[in-house]
């Protein structure tokens, strides 16, 4: 029997004086059985970094190989922003980059991150129109634990200084960009 995901209710309020972005959103995250807190919470930092009205998280890890885990599409269907996790490999990211206006990906894991970010940034330097950009280990490990299965989080967002809150704990997040996109975020 196939384990089902566990569902996660998020009430979050971002204020995000870097992009003059003030918004309350309602979310509800499937999390597959493969996939941990950590991995779960960087989705979400996905979100509240690029949150639009029109950002909508797919079926993520279960989703068919032609869908980002988190996009952005305009009414007629061209992807204006196609959100991975991970590390991912060259291939994937080419044909991200060739749907999307826009790719960004969010990488985390630690020590691991320099090595894999060493053997595959020269052929990401082609790829006009992608973003890589690394969650520091301890900023992951500290969002994983604000997890609940209702959770009431608030953001705050000023100089790339990302604060997430619940009512009882903070963290700071500062991604770090290792490749800046040429075309505007």
């Amino acid at each position: 029997m196939a384990l089902k995901a566990t569902v996660f209710k998020v009430q979050l309020q971002i204020a995000d004086m870097d992009r003059n972005y003030y918004q309350d959103h309602s979310l509800t995250l499937a999390q597959h059985p493969s996939e941990n807190d950590e991995r779960m919470m960087v989705r979400l930092l996905a979100f509240i970094i690029n949150a639009s009205d029109s950002l909508t998280f797919t079926k993520g890890l279960s989703a068919e190989e032609d869908q980002a885990e988190l996009w952005d599409c305009d009414l007629t269907g061209n992807i204006n922003l196609w959100v991975e996790f991970g590390q991912s490999d060259e291939k994937w990211l080419r044909k991200a980059c060739g749907r999307a206006r826009q790719v960004q990906l969010f990488c985390y894991g630690g020590r691991s991150v320099p090595v894999w970010w060493k053997n595959i940034e020269p052929a990401l330097q082609r790829y006009q129109n992608l973003q890589v950009t690394e969650i520091p280990e301890t900023a992951v490990k500290e969002m994983a634990t604000l997890v609940n299965r209702n959770m009431q989080l608030q953001c705050n967002i000023s100089e790339s200084q990302i604060w997430l809150s619940d009512a009882s704990q903070s963290v700071l997040i500062e991604p770090v960009v290792l490749k800046q996109a040429q075309q505007p975020v």
